[in-house]
């Protein structure tokens, strides 16, 4: 049972290390918000932290798709806890918060708490990503 115990832990460390050491897209500025919002494209704005749990597992999930949907959708993340005055203008109350856009920069939905790859795709298709 103890070495159950320490085997379980070891694997939680390593798992968290994975998590910490994923890709992460570059903080988004109010400006590059509103740049890929006025795009043409559909548009998701994670609004998350770096060392929130939910935040740090999406990390790896927006960078993929952020390379798979280049030219088809914006992948964007906001770092929260760097610029909470741009989270309060989007009235963000938790994060993650994940805010999909249409082609032109409407608001159609909103998801808060992790999101995973087909959800976020299942948002963007329906934003109205081809």
């Amino acid at each position: 049972m103890r070495r159950l115990l320490i085997l379980s832990l070891i694997m939680s460390c390593f798992s968290m290390s994975q998590i910490a050491n994923a890709a992460e897209l570059p903080t988004s500025s109010a400006t590059t918000i509103k740049a890929a919002l006025a795009s043409g494209k559909p548009s998701v704005v994670d609004f998350g932290a770096r060392s929130c749990i939910p935040c740090k597992k999406m990390a790896p999930i927006l960078e993929e798709l952020s390379r798979e949907l280049n030219g088809k959708a914006n992948i964007l993340f906001n770092d929260v806890w760097k610029d909470n005055t741009l989270a309060g203008s989007y009235r963000v109350q938790m994060i993650p918060t994940q805010v999909f856009y249409d082609a032109k920069g409407k608001e159609v939905s909103r998801h808060m708490g992790f999101l995973d790859k087909e959800g976020l795709l299942k948002q963007l298709k329906a934003a109205g990503m081809k």
